[in-house]
């Protein structure tokens, strides 16, 4: 019987599956792999909200706030320093004049390339003396792809 962090509750234990305890490996070790990089490669924090505006588009910032998780201070400070190394740009919201929006510029996408080729290769270096392959690290891509295509 699992007797874990729940056991107090009121709901009855079971036993997880292999599925849910791989599945928590995978979480837990991705997480240690992008602080592992984000230590090493020591990108500015700018460089989570460029992903964040490649991934999900222009948006506001009260909304940028929300996606990454941080505060509507913090994000707005951020965004100003984006607007000046001229990686993102703001214009105003078409639905919404009082609003403006945020954008990643050209200059914003090849910072956001560069930075994640970094990572590419800093990761590379590391499974090189493992064995795996090209092809290995194709199917962990696969398989987080599609945890990831609906998004949470």
């Amino acid at each position: 019987m699992y007797v874990g962090m729940w056991s107090s509750c009121r709901y009855p234990a079971r036993v997880p599956n292999d599925l849910e305890v791989q599945s928590s490996e995978l979480v837990v070790q991705a997480a240690r792999l992008v602080r592992a990089i984000r230590r090493r490669m020591g990108h500015p924090a700018g460089i989570r909200i460029l992903a964040v505006l490649d991934e999900l588009g222009p948006m506001g910032v009260t909304a940028l706030a929300d996606a990454d998780r941080s505060s509507q201070p913090t994000i707005s400070g951020a965004v100003r320093l984006l607007v000046e190394e001229g990686w993102v740009a703001k214009e105003p919201d078409p639905a919404d004049a009082r609003r403006s929006l945020v954008r990643l510029t050209v200059k914003g996408r090849q910072r956001l390339a560069d930075a994640r080729r970094d990572n590419g290769a800093a990761v590379a270096e590391r499974l090189a003396p493992t064995g795996h392959t090209a092809d290995d690290v194709a199917h962990a891509v696969a398989v987080l792809r599609a945890v990831m295509k609906d998004r949470f």
